[in-house]
């Protein structure tokens, strides 16, 4: 099963609880629109490169389409179109007024120049600048991209259009993106885990944790949880992780990667190196898978020791996994919850782009912590009055506001 045909499954499971049938169950299932683009480059040599470009509109019955830009190797038309679905429900679960998308282009950055990424972001952007703009459709920085990236996607696209800093979040804080934007996924995160642990009359203060994945999301996880008095005793990046069951030196890693090197490459006498499938079945009590998706098995899932797993990547969990995890009593809090810290501060990236306003850290922070919390109260309501896991009950709660706008709007 892949990526696509995992995401449809828990939207057929949700619906059929809901009793939706089967025409409106179609109507959510299916894409509104899908843009397939090659881009051609010359590279530094002089040679000629094409890369495959996509950018995928899911649903927009709830407010103009939402969505990151990738660039990875693996990328295909499948990961593009399930990430979209995924976004649709994403933003109905913190209830922003967007609708789901996605795109990137198939690459591998690390191949690439600096020079030539700007090429093909521009490219790309030609290729796309009819399908995108503030009120339909707003890229924002996901794997392999960043805020230099949504820089030149703005620029590029106000040449073509006038002035349009809202057609992309994610953007430097100098080039008119939001405070708070570049920790957002991660602090919704911790948010979120925060949030279950008080319900089990717990908190992160001594909390073991191991956390997959060690770029923009993970690596913010991490510095907030252990800031919160949690025991990160395990991270990974690409190259394979680091371990320390008395707790890892977070700053002192964060400040090791983002001198661009890899977790591999780090020594220190404390700690021991691990793979990334070791980090996966380490023995704590939170798990925070942060990178790519399909990583949960059902293989992987037998031997996982951890009794909470909070998703910070996307998909991370495969169905038969989440079937094992019911069975032996581990609770998963779905990504469309867990990760929608950095849509929801996209979004207040927007509406400041739109208004023409600039709010704080402190501001972004405290509205980012009350919309996380009421998602998390709304559908923890769910768990508990239906005596569902935690990620039937978001589809409920997403799937029950798109369906309804649809209905309202009329199809």
């Amino acid at each position: 099963m892949n990526v696509f045909e995992a995401t449809n499954h828990y939207i057929r499971k949700a619906s059929r609880i809901m009793n939706l049938g089967p025409r409106v169950e179609q109507l959510l299932l299916s894409l509104e629109a899908e843009h397939h683009v090659t881009i051609p480059i010359e590279r530094d040599n002089g040679e000629l490169a094409v890369f495959s470009g996509y950018r995928f509109q899911h649903n927009s019955a709830r407010g103009p389409t939402k969505g990151g830009l990738r660039f990875h190797p693996t990328l295909d038309a499948d990961d593009v179109r399930a990430l979209a679905t995924l976004m649709t429900w994403k933003t109905a679960v913190v209830n922003v007024p967007f609708g789901g998308a996605k795109g990137g282009v198939a690459c591998d950055p690390a191949q690439l120049s600096q020079g030539e990424l700007e090429r093909i972001t521009r490219k790309f952007v030609e290729r796309i600048s009819q399908e995108i703009g503030p009120q339909r459709d707003i890229p924002a920085p996901d794997v392999n991209t960043n805020a230099q990236v949504m820089a030149w996607i703005m620029d590029h696209y106000s040449r073509l259009h006038g002035f349009a800093p809202a057609v992309v979040t994610g953007k430097p804080v100098e080039l008119h993106g939001s405070e708070g934007r570049e920790a957002a996924t991660g602090y919704g995160v911790i948010c979120v885990a925060e949030n279950f642990l008080a319900d089990l009359g717990k908190s992160l203060k001594g909390t073991s944790v191991a956390i997959q994945g060690f770029g923009n999301v993970g690596l913010f996880a991490a510095r907030f949880a252990h800031e919160r008095g949690a025991k990160v005793v395990a991270v990974s990046d690409m190259s394979g992780g680091v371990a320390n069951p008395a707790g890892l030196n977070i700053p002192k890693l964060v400040e090791f990667v983002r001198s661009r090197r890899l977790l591999a490459e780090y020594q220190d006498d404390d700690v021991s190196h691990i793979t990334n499938d070791a980090l996966l079945i380490h023995d704590v009590d939170l798990l925070i898978p942060a990178a790519l998706g399909g990583v949960l098995t059902r293989e992987v899932a037998g031997e996982v020791r951890a009794k909470i797993i909070v998703e910070a990547a996307n998909a991370p969990t495969l169905p038969e996994a989440d079937e094992i995890f019911a069975r032996r009593g581990i609770t998963v809090i779905p990504d469309i919850l867990a990760n929608a810290g950095g849509v929801t501060v996209s979004y207040f990236e927007w509406t400041q782009n739109l208004q023409c306003l600039h709010w704080t850290e402190d501001e972004v922070n405290a509205r980012l912590r009350q919309i996380m919390t009421a998602a998390y109260t709304t559908i923890r309501e769910v768990v508990r009055t239906r005596s569902l896991d935690w990620r039937t009950a978001a589809y409920i709660v997403a799937l029950g506001r798109v369906a309804k706008a649809a209905m309202l709007r009329g199809v």
